[in-house]
């Protein structure tokens, strides 16, 4: 038996993902670096042509409420995102880190996400609201604000005011039939 997680692709759901932090290190903690999680994150969204339900950015974790994309899975997307904001922000580090020898071999060594992440399949409209609104007030459950409209780095404020925040919500284009190329 694999201790791999379940998933479940092909079907046209929406997915619950979340993804924490290497050993929950909070390399979300700076507004600069939500910011570049949200940069990356709508890079992601155009180039796979998914649609963003919803979504969080916390300083260790984040949360994500995404349709399948046109372009490859959800596993795919996470790891564009991962890869794209590791690669950025640990650019940014080592810029900033005192040359040295013994420097150079630690920075390589950094870890930034977790290897894996949960997906979880949401099948009705009460687990999608449901899971929003998980999402939407994990800041406020965490400490980080009072209410949840003050955290910038969700999809909150694009639901209770209209605004367009750093990654477009709710963009569904022509609908798509996916045909599966058969094997060669």
């Amino acid at each position: 038996m694999s201790n791999h997680p379940r998933r479940f692709y092909g079907t046209n759901d929406l997915h619950f993902i979340t993804c924490s932090c290497y050993h929950r290190q909070a390399w979300l903690a700076s507004p600069q670096r939500r910011d570049l999680f949200l940069t990356v994150f709508e890079e992601v969204r155009q180039r796979y042509d998914f649609v963003v339900v919803g979504y969080v950015a916390l300083p260790e974790h984040i949360h994500l409420l995404i349709s399948e994309p046109e372009k490859g899975d959800p596993a795919r997307v996470m790891q564009a995102i991962k890869q794209g904001f590791s690669r950025r922000v640990l650019k940014s580090v080592r810029k900033r880190r005192v040359s040295g020898q013994q420097e150079l071999f630690a920075v390589g060594a950094e870890h930034v996400w977790q290897r894996r992440f949960y997906d979880f399949n949401l099948w009705t409209a009460h687990k999608r609201i449901e899971k929003l609104r998980y999402m939407h007030q994990n800041p406020v459950v965490r400490g980080l604000v009072q209410e949840a409209e003050q955290w910038r780095w969700s999809s909150y404020r694009s639901y209770a005011f209209g605004e367009a925040g750093g990654v477009r919500i709710n963009q569904w284009g022509e609908a798509k039939l996916k045909i599966a190329t058969p094997a060669a």
